[in-house]
């Protein structure tokens, strides 16, 4: 009980977005040498952060990808073409900065955070963040992935997580993940969630061939109707058919908007720790900016039910946060718009005769 009124207080912290920053912002695309809406999504993507900021024109010096990094007892199911213990692995390789996401975060001058919520191993590392609520969670093929208590305490992990990044200077986050097997978890809550079938929530994850997605879409429908998780309790879907990872992203997203950070989204498992935070705290969606559509199946029903527009198309269905992370040149740009394209008076160019009528 304690932890869910934890939970709670943070929900209560989440408000609406700054409607006169918006409007400032707004304002200011206008005035610039375009012709209004001209840089589309870009235009969005500015005005969404001024709100969500409280500035007309945010800047974002220190930028962090968080990792959650989990296993997932499913996996004995054979539901993936990776055995459990890459998890471990690749945990070593995101720490030595030598996967695809240390690459791609290094270019967009973010820090990578790396979290032990819940590897089934012992990971030792001078800068692994170690959280580890349980050593992977159970078979949900065969009960429920954790318990009510553990789903809580991987949420308010994530919370946590980001409450430190803060007072150490970030301003923005991304989400990322790693643990083999986690996109059948992500499908199973997407299916829950959203109401779409298992079929049309499972896909490929690490590269299965078609055999080889139906066997773990057929897990995953056993998982459900086993576990009978409740579609109007994001925690008992978590806890039930869900992961660590999926909780502990679902707890950043809701420790950014509590303290006021934009979070950008990565592909299929962050969507679906999104999809469980704006359950649990519908003002936080707000915060969010979904980075690009994943190739994974499933995908763009998440996005769809959250109601947002993806920055990019690239085809993408790695995860670890590569997406979210390419998203950060995007905001970057949108940033340099703001502070140094030069307005229709300082120009000297005339403006549209809608502009010229307006200001009448």
């Amino acid at each position: 009980m304690e932890r869910e009124q934890q939970l709670k207080a943070w929900v209560q912290q989440i408000t609406a977005l700054d409607e006169a920053a918006q409007k400032a912002a707004s304002d200011h695309l206008d005035d610039l040498t375009k012709p209004p809406g001209s840089l589309g999504k870009l235009e969005e993507l500015t005005i969404r952060l001024a709100g969500i900021t409280g500035k007309k024109q945010p800047s974002f010096s220190k930028k962090a990808v968080i990792v959650m990094a989990s296993d997932h007892g499913v996996v004995e199911e054979g539901v993936s073409s990776f055995p459990a213990e890459v998890t471990q692995q690749m945990v070593h390789n995101f720490l030595a900065g030598g996967a695809a996401v240390n690459v791609l975060a290094r270019h967009a001058g973010a820090e990578v955070i790396c979290v032990d919520i819940g590897v089934n191993g012992e990971p030792a590392h001078p800068e692994l963040v170690s959280r580890s609520v349980r050593k992977g969670t159970a078979n949900m093929a065969k009960g429920p992935a954790m318990s009510r208590e553990e789903a809580l305490q991987a949420i308010l992990t994530g919370i946590d997580v980001v409450q430190e990044s803060v007072r150490d200077g970030v301003q923005l986050f991304v989400t990322g993940e790693m643990g083999i097997g986690n996109t059948t978890p992500s499908a199973a809550v997407t299916s829950v969630l959203t109401g779409v079938s298992v079929q049309e929530a499972t896909g490929k994850g690490t590269g299965l061939d078609q055999a080889g997605v139906q066997h773990k879409a057929n897990v995953i429908a056993r998982a459900i109707q086993l576990n009978q998780p409740d579609p109007n309790d994001p925690i008992d879907v978590l806890a039930k058919v869900g992961g660590l990872d999926i909780a502990g992203l679902a707890g950043v997203i809701i420790g950014s908007a509590a303290l006021k950070c934009p979070v950008v989204i990565d592909g299929y498992i962050s969507t679906a720790a999104a999809l469980v935070a704006s359950r649990i705290a519908p003002a936080c969606r707000n915060y969010m900016i979904a980075s690009h559509t994943s190739e994974e199946r499933g995908h763009a029903a998440l996005l769809q039910t959250l109601e947002l527009s993806p920055m990019l198309q690239v085809g993408m269905r790695l995860g670890e946060g590569t997406g979210g992370v390419l998203c950060l040149h995007l905001i970057e740009a949108a940033g340099r718009i703001m502070d140094e394209m030069a307005t229709f008076s300082s120009a000297g160019v005339s403006g549209s005769n809608e502009k010229a009528e307006a200001k009448l």
